[in-house]
């Protein structure tokens, strides 16, 4: 590589982010600057980098995509016998990102994950394309496979089995809620002098949560 990667750099010029500009619900927050970015069009708003940490307190990270947020918390799908899975069957505490870097932001979220019920799971299961039903089936997910033509098999014989049927929900397959404790708004700032507003759950004096703002040097 000829370019030294130490001199890769940019300013950011876009915005600024002041206090008086926050809602004091950090929900509400997120979901203004989610449905900005929706509006700028910028590819994929709801995908998010999930942080979990195995037994060892070896922390591990992938993408999955936001399906809801609401007071309670933000959902995602997956394979419960995943990795990501038997993770926060272990230490239910993750942590959540999302890079919406054209816009100079990012959202990082801190909480606790908990299983949802089969009622909303299957929900949301039978709402999926019957392509991306099948995919959950065909694949055991995070486990070794000997080719991709293993997989591609798998599919096409559950292509088969299932051509005159819906297909059902499958027993390893599940949601999480994460319902958090801390989250972040990040906005990049000129000179890298960005602006940061973490909101943290604390209890009142009548043991009543209440969101807690503060800003935090870049």
């Amino acid at each position: 590589m000829s370019m030294k990667l130490q001199d890769f750099r940019r300013e950011y010029l876009l915005n600024g982010l002041r206090r008086e500009q926050l809602d004091r619900d950090p929900i509400q927050q997120f979901e203004s600057w989610l449905q900005q970015a929706m509006d700028f069009g910028l590819s994929d708003p709801t995908a998010m980098t999930l942080a979990t940490v195995n037994e060892s307190g070896q922390p591990s990270q992938r993408i999955v995509l936001l399906k809801q947020v609401d007071n309670d918390g933000f959902v995602f799908f997956t394979n419960t016998s995943s990795t990501k899975g038997q993770n926060i069957a272990n230490n239910p505490h993750v942590s959540l990102h999302f890079p919406w870097y054209p816009l100079e932001r990012q959202v990082h979220v801190c909480g606790i994950a908990s299983s949802l019920s089969e009622e909303e799971v299957e929900d949301y299961f039978s709402s999926r394309p019957k392509e991306s039903q099948l995919a959950a089936w065909a694949s055991e997910q995070s486990q070794p496979i000997p080719s991709r033509d293993h997989l591609l098999t798998r599919y096409q014989d559950l292509q088969e089995k299932y051509q005159d049927s819906d297909a059902p929900l499958p027993p390893f397959w599940g949601g999480y809620r994460v319902a958090p404790l801390q989250i972040e708004f990040w906005q990049g700032g000129e000179h890298r002098l960005h602006d940061r507003f973490q909101y943290t759950l604390h209890n009142d004096a009548n043991n009543e949560a209440q969101w807690h703002i503060q800003r935090l040097a870049p």
